[in-house]
């Protein structure tokens, strides 16, 4: 056992846990609550029109800029993993990944077209290096046998939705009573106070994702950080070509084209571990189950992360958001998924536990399946929402209300029974590929997300109408397709009983929020 593992475990300073969760705990609730805060303006900032301090982009580019952001932050959660570790090691990654994004809030918060591109991609390059790794403290802070560690990811996720509902509040109302960059100042604000604070309690990590696990030799090190180097310097110089005109880009087209890219690598992996893998034949049944739940995957985030996009501009276009003199900011209407998640959260974990008491335990393609079928009635609601709003009069705040309740319940079914199949269902020896390979389904299903709230105009909320009802078709198809699959496939999951693989508890909120 690790020496720093050892008196980790022996700690119990912090609620009964490690005090090192602490320095993770509210590191990752600031982070969150800048990147949560300046995702709920990005959308509302870009379609605002230049006299309102916008940029008066449309709403398909904007959704697709929007797709494009999210997706590229769970997407280079991979690279960022892997420099910690071969490269630099988790703490180190943690540390200059949260720099890098306040930077990006800081650069936002100048009024200029050019500080917002570039801040939106040092945010995106920031999260990637911090993210995956803190979360990976928080596992590391524990020995496999501590009874801890599922409360202790339970205490660090309360921090993630703690933070995802202050930034809400704090840049929605800065946004309308001060300005659009006082909202961005504040996330960096908000990450600053997280840097601080990680770096006064750093030592309770105790070397913690100190040291990188498998560094490379030297020479493959610096290999390493000359392509490194070499990217950042492409990055440069596109997005310079992009700004002086030089280079014109289509953010749809390129959205689409991501999409795609991001499947076929995905189908690729795939199929390349099942060729070459040298599996067992039980093992290529648990992927085969595996896979099911990544295709629901996909489709989940597809449809519930039209939360930040076109249900945000139905939020600022077509409710009434006036409450006696006070109108309620757009954004904090985005709270109200985190807020159910703490209050729901509980009965859950519960259900679960109860239904297994009584010897009843829904297979996981059965739990994803209903999480789908949650989120499609969730569209059925935008449905007749829209419909009001087409006869011109703005609705009640509670249609959205009710939609972002049962995209929560639906969350809950899919998100953490989702992460918990990819542990267990995965071959041991690759559930760290398997892990990064699933995250792909959350870029392609933000991605998929900002193309489809692209169509979504509130300028016309009878084609809203329409477009939430075909949302809601095929979320229904696809969840009852998954439903019928996972009748053969609970078979395929039950193999993995046979190995004694400890179950690793990963974020259930962003995917790996979705904190």
């Amino acid at each position: 056992m690790n020496q720093s593992t050892s008196s980790q475990q022996k700690d119990t300073s912090f609620f009964g846990h490690p005090a090192g969760l602490q320095t993770l705990f509210f590191t990752e609730m600031w982070e969150r609550m800048s990147y949560y805060g300046m995702r709920a303006l990005l959308v509302l900032f870009m379609t605002a029109s230049l006299q309102e301090g916008g940029l008066a982009i449309t709403v398909a580019a904007a959704t697709a800029i929007y797709g494009l952001y999210t997706g590229a932050v769970y997407f280079m959660g991979l690279p960022g993993g892997w420099i910690a570790d071969r490269l630099v090691g988790a703490q180190k990654a943690t540390w200059y990944g949260g720099i890098i994004i306040m930077s990006g809030h800081i650069v936002l918060a100048i009024p200029s077209v050019a500080s917002f591109y570039i801040g939106m991609i040092l945010v995106v390059l920031g999260t990637g290096l911090l993210k995956p790794n803190i979360s990976a403290m928080v596992g590391d802070l524990y020995d496999s046998k501590d009874s801890r560690r599922d409360s202790g990811y339970t205490l660090y996720y309360m921090g993630i939705n703690i933070g995802a509902i202050i930034g809400y509040f704090v840049t929605g109302y800065l946004q309308t009573s001060v300005g659009w960059h006082w909202g961005f100042g504040a996330a960096a604000v908000g990450m600053f106070l997280g840097l601080v604070q990680y770096k006064m309690t750093q030592p309770k990590l105790r070397g913690v994702g100190a040291k990188p696990p498998k560094p490379l030799s030297a020479g493959g090190a610096k290999v390493s950080w000359t392509v490194i180097a070499a990217f950042l310097l492409g990055l440069v110089i596109v997005t310079y070509s992009a700004l002086t005109g030089a280079l014109v880009i289509d953010p749809v087209a390129i959205a689409k084209y991501v999409a795609i890219s991001i499947t076929i690598v995905f189908f690729a992996y795939y199929i390349g571990i099942f060729l070459f893998a040298k599996l067992s034949r039980d093992e290529m049944k648990r992927l085969g189950a595996l896979f099911l739940i990544c295709v629901a995957s996909t489709c989940f985030w597809a449809g519930f992360e039209q939360a930040g996009s076109s249900f945000n501009l139905f939020a600022r276009d077509l409710t009434d958001r006036m409450i006696g003199s006070f109108e309620i900011p757009t954004t904090w209407f985005q709270s109200l998924n985190s807020i159910f998640l703490i209050t729901l959260s509980p009965f859950f974990a519960a259900l679960w536990i109860n239904l297994s008491k009584r010897m009843i335990n829904p297979s996981y393609g059965f739990k994803t399946a209903l999480g789908l079928v949650i989120m499609a009635t969730g569209f059925i609601v935008m449905f007749f929402a829209a419909q009001a709003a087409a006869s011109g009069l703005k609705v009640a705040p509670y249609w959205l209300v009710t939609v972002y309740f049962l995209h929560t319940v639906g969350e809950l079914c899919l998100s953490p029974v989702a992460l918990s199949a990819v542990s267990k269902l995965s071959p041991k020896r690759m559930a760290g590929q398997m892990m990064g390979v699933f995250v792909l389904t959350y870029s392609i299903g933000n991605v998929v997300a900002g193309l489809l709230a692209g169509n979504m105009n509130p300028d016309n909320p009878a084609v809203m109408a329409d477009l939430f009802l075909q949302i809601t078709y095929f979320g229904l198809a696809v969840g009852v397709v998954v439903f019928l699959i996972a009748l053969k496939t609970r078979k395929w999951e039950a193999l993995a009983e046979k190995d004694d693989m400890p179950g690793a508890v990963i974020d259930a909120n962003e995917p790996v929020k979705q904190g």
